[in-house]
């Protein structure tokens, strides 16, 4: 998808923009040694960002327990994160962390191009898409996508999901929603 891509140019694409994180990565990481923290990490990721690679989308990059990638196909993109999900749990078990994977997916344009520091630039991306997609509500059930990414899935794919409101996001079936937030609750 960017393989032409050279440093000094951008392309504006529409994909499929998710960023997917380790519940309780900071309670696990508080008093063990850096190097368990960083070969756990490390291990977790070449397993997801090789899941992510094999469905054609880019593990962008990682923070800490955060990755970012994307997809052109939405279809393949969400069948990647799925899995990300239940490999990288059962990957995390077997390690002795009983945690998963919060996966929080959007649709739309961003600009991609290579940034970083002379030698050491990585393809990245920008735009309202990672912006909405970073700050979306996926606690629980660990899976939340946009209007915009659920109307990129294909029929059969679009009945995985159901609609959970506020705000508009879409969930696993079969996953258990939260109760809507009260408002202004008399005293």
């Amino acid at each position: 998808m960017f393989d032409d891509l050279v440093d000094g140019a951008v392309r504006e694409t529409d994909c499929l923009v998710a960023f997917y994180d380790i519940t309780g990565f900071m309670t696990y990481a508080k008093g063990r040694a850096p190097a368990d923290v960083l070969q756990l990490c490390a291990d977790y990721f070449d397993l997801t960002g090789g899941i992510i690679h094999e469905a054609g989308g880019y593990l962008i990059k990682t923070l800490g327990d955060a990755g970012l990638c994307i997809f052109e196909d939405a279809d393949s993109g969400i069948a990647a994160l799925r899995q990300v999900q239940r490999e990288g749990d059962a990957r995390l078990r077997l390690q002795g962390w009983p945690s998963r994977a919060v996966v929080k997916v959007h649709w739309g344009t961003v600009a991609v191009g290579y940034v970083g520091a002379p030698g050491a630039k990585r393809l990245d991306v920008y735009g309202d898409t990672v912006n909405t997609a970073a700050v979306l509500n996926a606690r629980e059930p660990g899976f939340a996508i946009t209007p915009q990414a659920f109307r990129q899935l294909s029929t059969e794919n679009r009945k995985a999901f159901k609609k959970h409101t506020p705000p508009v996001t879409y969930i696993p079936v079969g996953a258990r929603a939260r109760p809507a937030p009260q408002h202004d609750r008399p005293i």
